[in-house]
Formats: structure tokens, C-alpha cells, sequence
């Protein structure tokens, strides 16, 4: 299969999962805040159900990718975001809210490790490192998306996830189109997420827990934040979403940097960009220009450090692709899991810029740890 073939569905289908049916409600959550006079504590509860969906669906990939390959579980994850979507634009109660945040978060972990798997079957060997940072960057575009529909449709977010589902609902058919059928023929590494495999590997582990950890803060709280510290307009808001996406998009560029300076290097400085943006706004939430420098190095850093565990995870768990994006997403998703729980609470107890600076000296001192 030709690079561009695959490569170009698989990164409109990250940009739906990720972007659209994840990403997208951290900007809109002050409005969805506002529908359903959530609280802080809730709103941070509800956020980690995304990344709660993802650890379980993760696992159910991984395991199923290896048995009978990608096309079930890509079409799965579009599934999932299709319908996730659909019931968060419709909700009318904070508990069809998180069944909607459920599903849509599910999407996430179902799509990452079929997609190693469809590159590593369908892509030839000296292009795979750099077809998996250009598919993990549909991310970066998703959120411009997300970003742009803030300025057009404010306040109107149940409008604003409908319009992401019938966008859903395109880039599925154009998977189902795409992804090959015959699959019968292709031969599939069996693999399993052992507990000798985690302590085959307990950098990629410790790390990708604590760059999970450390970005949740940022994702869930970074726009309700600069709202509430300056005087922005609603074109400013959604502006720093879109910074955030634009400059995510270079991380397409990830497996190149890698090639270029290693994976040790790369991880350690693009560890401690992530880190200086929330501490950025915690200096000075009110500067627009520093509030959009933040916006730029987290889009840069923890986009393309996404990009970077999945070659550090294929490269630990060689004989399995699925499986090596497998362990480090999920291992990121728990963190993220509990960064978002600790971060509502924190916020409420200790105020914004207290909480972001904690989240960004965790970022810096993890990315310190040696990947080998």
C-alpha cells in the first residue's frame, strides 16, 4: 500500500478521535460548565472518564489487533467516536454527559494500535517511524478544528458536536473504504500485555505515566483558566486552542527529530518544553503573548512526545507494533487519568496558578529519566 493511501484516512481518523471526540472538551467546557453548573471536582471527574475509557478499550485493541488484525478495531474506534459524540450533543443531564465522554474517550484507545499495526503491515520498514508522528498528528488538527468551530459556532457547543459528528461519520466511511479486507492472508504477531512485558520495560512505563500525568492539567484546564485570569475575548479563547493545534502539527516532523538527535535527547527536551508552558501561565495567565507562547510549546512538546512513545514503545516491544503502542498509550492514559482527577481537585483547593505550577515542574523533572 502506498505511504499516502493509508497515511492520509488514518490522519483524519486521529484528528476525529482525538481532536473532535477528546481534545475538543476542554475548550468547550466552560459553556458545558455553565449548561450543567457543574463544579470544578465534576467537571475533573468527568474529564478523566475520557482517559478511563481509553486504559480499558486500549487493552481490548491491543489483544484483539493481534489476533485479527487492524480493520476491525479501526472501524470500531469510528464507531465509538460517531456515537460518543452524537450523545454529548444531545445530553441533558451530567450522567448522559460522561456516557457520551465514555464512548467518545474509548474512540481513542480503540484507533492507536491498529493503526501501528495496519503501518507495520502496509507501510515498508524505513518509512514506518515517520508515517506513525505524520498519522499521530491528525491530533494537532483535530484541535485547529475544534478551535475554529469555538470562534464560529460560541456559545452553541451541542451544535458544535453535532457538526463534529457528521465529520465522524465521512471520515468512517472513508476508513471503511481504505483499510484492506484481506486479511485472512496476513500474518499477525501474537502478543500479550504481560506483566513480564511491563518489567521488560519500566522506563517506557514511569515515563509515559508521568507525561500523562503532567498534561492533563493543561488539556482540561488551560482555556477556563486564561478566561478566568484575563480579559479575553472569546476570539482570543478560541485563538489559544488553535495556537495549541498549529503548532502541534510539527510534531508530524517527530520521527525525523529522532533520526536527527536521538530518542534520549528528544525526549528530554521536548520533556522540559512541556513543562514551561503551564508554568508560563501560571507567571502570568493574563499576557496574551505569553499565554500563546505556552499554548505553542505544550502543542509542540506534548504532541510530538506522543509521536515519541510510540517509536520508544515499537522499539521496545520489536516484534509487535500494536503491542508497543499499546503499553506506553496506556500507561499514558493512566496517568492522565489521574492527573485529571487530582488537578479538579487541586484548582478548587489551591487555586489555578498553584496547580499549573506543579503540573509543569512534574513534566520537567520527568523528563529526566533515562529512556534505555
Amino acid at each position: 500500500m502506498k505511504f499516502t493511501k493509508l497515511v492520509f484516512p488514518g490522519v483524519t481518523m486521529i484528528a476525529v478521535t482525538y481532536g473532535l471526540a477528546r481534545y475538543s472538551y476542554g475548550l468547550l467546557l466552560p459553556n458545558i460548565h455553565a449548561a450543567f453548573g457543574m463544579s470544578d471536582l465534576v467537571s475533573g471527574i468527568i474529564s478523566s472518564l475520557f482517559y478511563l475509557a481509553y486504559c480499558f478499550t486500549i487493552l481490548y485493541s491491543t489483544v484483539m489487533t493481534s489476533r485479527k488484525g487492524p480493520r476491525q478495531m479501526i472501524l470500531l474506534a469510528g464507531s465509538f467516536a460517531l456515537f460518543g459524540l452524537l450523545i454529548i450533543s444531545g445530553a441533558r443531564s451530567e450522567w448522559t454527559l460522561a456516557l457520551g465522554v465514555l464512548l467518545a474517550g474509548g474512540s481513542t484507545g480503540l484507533v492507536s494500535p491498529p493503526y501501528g499495526a495496519a503501518i507495520a503491515l502496509w507501510i515498508k520498514e524505513p518509512l514506518q517511524g515517520k508515517a506513525n508522528t505524520w498519522i499521530n498528528s491528525g491530533t494537532s488538527i483535530g484541535i485547529v478544528v475544534t478551535g475554529m468551530a469555538a470562534i464560529l459556532l460560541t456559545p452553541h457547543w451541542r451544535m458544535t458536536y453535532l457538526i463534529y459528528a457528521a465529520i465522524a461519520l465521512i471520515v468512517l466511511i472513508w476508513n471503511y473504504k481504505i483499510i484492506p479486507k484481506e486479511e485472512s492472508s496476513l500474518r499477525f504477531e501474537q502478543g500479550r500485555l504481560s506483566l513480564s512485558a511491563l518489567k521488560g520495560s519500566p522506563s517506557i512505563v514511569i515515563g509515559s505515566i508521568l507525561m500523562g500525568a503532567s498534561s492533563a492539567c493543561f488539556w482540561t484546564f488551560s482555556r477556563s483558566y486564561i478566561e478566568v485570569s484575563g480579559d479575553y475575548t472569546n476570539l482570543e479563547l478560541s485563538l489559544f486552542w488553535i495556537v495549541i493545534g498549529l503548532f502541534g502539527t510539527l510534531s508530524g516532523l517527530g520521527g525525523a527529530v529522532i533520526e536527527k538527535i536521538g530518542l534520549q535527547a528528544a525526549y528530554t527536551i521536548f520533556g522540559v518544553m512541556m513543562g514551561i508552558a503551564p508554568i508560563l501561565l501560571a507567571v502570568a495567565p493574563g499576557d496574551l503573548f505569553l499565554a500563546y507562547t505556552a499554548a505553542a510549546l505544550f502543542g509542540i512538546a506534548n504532541l510530538f512526545m506522543m509521536g515519541l512513545l510510540i517509536v520508544w514503545g515499537i522499539r521496545v516491544f520489536s516484534s509487535n507494533a500494536s503491542l508497543g503502542i499499546g503499553v506506553p498509550f496506556l500507561m499514558l492514559s493512566i496517568g492522565q487519568v489521574i492527573g485529571s482527577i487530582l488537578a479538579g481537585g487541586l484548582v478548587g483547593g489551591i487555586g489555578y496558578a498553584l496547580t499549573f505550577g506543579i503540573y509543569g515542574i512534574v513534566s520537567i523533572v520527568a523528563s529526566f529519566l533515562r529512556t534505555a
